[in-house]
């Protein structure tokens, strides 16, 4: 590589997506007092852009503008630049994005906003091409136009400015509105599950035309209502539509079939053409979605998918230290040789690529078939390509095809006169080549940092998957991960959690000089995956952390006038709003998922304050849940856990005994969204008969692994064979 031009500060930075701009000509800085001083000493408005490494069009910006020495000389002389990670700064991010939002209608990254020397919004937008075109303006226009506004009319950009603020602080308030109980859960619940059937696609699954996201926050709510609801139409209708959203999305080429794992979103209707980058999210929610789907159907199917992404992960995305990495890129290198990058080239064929890696004669089938005749028919290969132009507007992927199972495996085998183990044995033998074929190719950008939050939903993947398909592997990778957390993300002098660290040198793992403070979102999946760990393995150890954590957040963050939580702790200058995340989107919002985990929290340590809190938040945001709890699924769900109050599943027995093992596998195996499991392992000194004195009431009956089922400190009569207790959790 040749010597760099320029060098600006952000090469001092740890930050993946930050070191990919350490050498534009603009003179870029991390957020931070050294910019917010330059501005207020120079009197110079900011232009901030935030973004991530795994960004399509944030590539795009960089390459046409960021890259451009022009353009960077009139940035550099108008403006003091800034240049956020949105994964390392989600409170930043979120400031400016309802900005954003509120005054265009729209979002989403790269993220373009100009503030005065004070941090206020004052114009903002996302992508900006460099020049002027037929439908908009060009980024270097903006620039200067906003420039020169600043020179002549400073005076009403400043006031204008404070009265966009006040705008969004009265708009992005949550808080109690004189209504003093949780909204009911019959109606929200109802209301949801006919919001989400009216967008629901019969053909393809999924809930809107396009793009489709995988979105498993919906699924999860629909597995909820079919459990409370497993005798009506309504109910065979909600799990019809989450097991058919499941199939179709597994079958699609948002779907890697060679390398295993879900890339980010389908830009159509069939799930076929995706934006390829794959999130650390995405691939978390969905083995714990696609367990529950086995688990809840008995469909081998389902058990396979989770399997694939378990192993995406642990191969592609794990620190050999045990965290896992944030995501992979969409762009790369189409060969070792070229100097331009295109999006999918990593992932993308060409039909005479496969016919050359798949000659062989097929025996048994139609003369003249070969391998690749199967493959390429049953994966929907074309000869010319099968990407529609509308769907490749910078025509990088012409001529290539995206696989994408376009029918069953027996109408394949039909087709070809074959067996259905013969087919399987065949697309498997397609597959192997095919990936060996692709590991040659120039791999897409790996983003290294490792979020708190991010891997607590990961965790809670492997070890939801692990519990439900009797896995111990992935429950031993959970816990590795959950050490990995506790050693290198988590200050245990102040009991806090820390947002990121990153993959150093010599694969050592390293953390920013002055580390970014664990938000609530990074507490919250922590938790989640700690009470999901504890399940999954029944080590007290995880269930005690989870208990503190939950007492750090309550202090960090709760609002004791408005309730809720907010995103960001107070006491940040440089924050101009503390907000609370109203929307389940890719990811499920942080006071959705703690409604739940603060009455786990309750269950295992006899708090009631903390059930008070789950209400005083369903409370706070009432008035959405009523009215379009579509937004919320995940907080409507937990509406239902709220009011049908969950049931501790309490094993009286030795962990290392068959028949202990043989009632957890019992349990393991029913899906029921309110129960909560524990082992009363006979330690009465241990955490959890410390927690909870009324364990020791519980015996073993006739020296057998004993079952109780438990509510508000009342138990059952006790069980003790798994199909007894099958039928106390399958009402």
């Amino acid at each position: 590589p040749s010597i760099p031009r320029h060098t600006n500060r952000l090469i001092n930075e740890k930050s993946p997506y930050l070191l990919q701009h350490a050498h534009n000509p603009v003179d870029w800085y991390p957020w931070g007092q050294e910019a917010f001083d330059k501005a207020k000493k120079e009197n110079k408005l900011i232009f901030l852009s935030v973004g991530y490494s795994t960004c399509h069009w944030c590539h795009v910006m960089e390459k046409e503008s960021f890259k451009n020495k022009e353009i960077g000389e009139i940035m550099n002389k108008n403006f003091v630049c800034i240049k956020v990670d949105r994964e390392e700064r989600p409170d930043v991010d979120k400031v400016y994005m309802t900005f954003v939002q509120a005054t265009s209608g729209g979002g989403g990254w790269p993220m373009s906003v100009w503030l005065t020397p004070d941090l206020k919004p004052f114009v903002g937008g996302t992508y900006f091409p460099p020049e002027d075109g037929v439908h908009c303006v060009g980024f270097r226009t903006v620039l200067l136009r906003i420039a020169e506004q600043w020179k002549e009319n400073k005076d009403a950009l400043l006031e204008n400015s404070q009265k966009i603020l006040e705008a969004l602080l009265h708009r992005s308030e949550i808080r109690l509105r004189g209504q003093e109980s949780p909204p009911p859960s019959k109606g929200v619940m109802a209301t949801c599950f006919q919001q989400l059937s009216n967008s629901y696609d019969e053909d393809y699954g999924g809930f809107s035309e396009s793009p489709k996201f995988p979105t498993p926050v919906n699924l999860n709510f629909l597995f909820t209502y079919w459990a409370l609801h497993q005798t009506t139409p309504e109910g065979a209708r909600a799990l019809q539509m989450a097991l058919h959203t499941l199939k179709m999305m597994a079958h699609g080429g948002i779907h890697d079939h060679i390398g295993q794992g879900f890339h980010r979103y389908s830009t159509d209707q069939h799930w076929h053409v995706p934006h390829f980058e794959k999130m650390l999210y995405d691939q978390g929610q969905l083995a714990a979605t696609y367990s529950r789907a086995f688990q809840i159907s008995g469909d081998e199917f389902f058990a396979s998918v989770a399997q694939d992404i378990l192993l995406y992960v642990s191969r592609d995305l794990s620190d050999q230290a045990g965290g896992f990495y944030s995501a992979e890129d969409a762009d790369s290198y189409t060969t070792t040789a070229s100097g331009e990058k295109r999006e999918g080239a990593f992932c993308v064929w060409a039909a005479e690529e496969i016919r050359a890696l798949l000659p062989d004669p097929v025996e048994g089938a139609t003369e003249g078939t070969t391998l690749g005749d199967v493959f390429m028919y049953h994966y929907g290969v074309k000869e010319t390509g099968n990407v529609s132009p509308m769907q490749d507007p910078h025509q990088e992927l012409k001529g290539k095809n995206v696989l994408i199972a376009r029918c069953s495996t027996e109408l394949t085998a039909a087709q070809f006169g074959l067996e259905l183990g013969r087919l399987g044995a065949l697309l498997g033998e397609g597959r192997r080549r095919l990936s060996a074929a692709r590991v040659q190719r120039p791999q897409p950008h790996l983003d290294t940092k490792m979020l708190a939050a991010w891997n607590g939903l990961m965790i809670s993947g492997f070890a939801q998957a692990g519990a439900i398909l009797a896995k111990q592997e992935y429950v031993s990778r959970a816990a590795q991960a959950a050490a990995f957390l506790r050693r290198h993300l988590f200050d245990p002098t102040n009991g806090r959690l820390l947002r990121s660290c990153y993959r150093g040198k010599d694969n050592t793992v390293e953390q920013s000089a002055v580390p970014i403070q664990g938000f609530l979102e990074d507490y919250v999946f922590v938790i989640q995956a700690l009470f999901d760990l504890y399940e999954a393995s029944l080590e007290q150890g995880w269930l005690e952390w989870a208990l503190q954590l939950q007492h750090m957040q309550d202090k960090l963050f709760w609002d004791p006038k408005g309730f809720a939580y907010f995103s960001s702790e107070a006491g940040d200058p440089s924050l101009l709003l503390r907000l609370k995340d109203d929307q389940d989107g890719a990811e499920p919002t942080a006071n959705s998922v703690t409604v739940t985990n603060l009455l786990r929290a309750a269950c295992y340590s006899g708090h009631t304050e903390w059930v008070e809190k789950a209400g005083q938040i369903l409370t706070a945001f009432s008035e959405r849940l009523q009215k379009i709890p579509i937004t919320l699924p995940e907080m409507a769900r937990a509406t239902a856990v709220f009011h049908q109050t969950l049931k501790q599943v309490v094993i009286c027995g030795d962990p290392q005994g068959a028949d202990t093992k043989e009632m957890l596998r019992c349990v393991h195996s029913v899906f029921s969204p309110n129960k909560v499991l524990m082992l009363a392992d006979g330690d009465s000194t241990g955490f959890l008969y410390r927690q909870l004195p009324f364990l020791v009431s519980l015996e073993r009956k006739d020296r057998k692994a004993t079952a109780y089922l438990c509510s508000n400190f009342a138990c059952s009569l006790p069980v003790t064979s798994p199909q007894e207790l099958r039928g106390m959790l399958c009402p």
